[in-house]
């Protein structure tokens, strides 16, 4: 598995992309029923490849990711290349930016000197959505990237 395994939830809220997955498997539902029953491994090997299809599938369309900290923010745009990085750190230990009044504060003062700016890109290894992946994985989730933007319209 390069991945990780789609949790319950998701499955459910996949459930007939499931079923044409496995249809294209040329397993029926009487067949998944048998095989969870008798051949659990097998059965948990065909989730695991359903699972690693639709992270695939995500992947490969992720344009921004952040992860957001009490004192950090690390902002990634994922081009074709590379990704880059707007990093932001925030030495006023009495801010956390992960709540409604600490981000506030942060955008009241944003310029001031208790707010630190970095950007990098990177190129990416051998298999770009692992590199993505591997950053969900630390905790960053998938955005459609207004504040990736908004600091590079801020510090470009």
């Amino acid at each position: 598995m390069k991945y990780t395994r789609l949790t319950r939830q998701q499955l459910e809220e996949l459930h007939q992309e499931f079923i044409n997955f496995l249809a294209t498997q040329s397993i029926t539902g009487d067949e998944w029923d048998t095989l969870k029953k008798e051949k659990p491994e097998v059965a948990e090997e065909e989730l695991d490849i359903f699972s690693d299809l639709i992270w695939e599938g995500v992947l490969s369309k992720v344009k921004y990711l952040e992860n957001i900290s009490a004192q950090h923010m690390h902002l990634f745009h994922t081009e074709e290349k590379e990704m880059k990085l707007i990093s932001v750190k925030v030495m006023n230990p009495e801010i956390d930016l992960t709540t409604k009044e600490g981000f506030s504060w942060f955008r009241k003062n944003y310029q001031s000197d208790f707010v630190e700016y970095l950007t990098a890109s990177k190129a990416y290894t051998a298999d770009k959505n692992l590199d993505k992946f591997n950053l969900i994985k630390q905790g960053a989730v998938i955005t459609k990237g207004e504040l990736y933007q908004w600091f590079e319209d801020l510090i470009g």
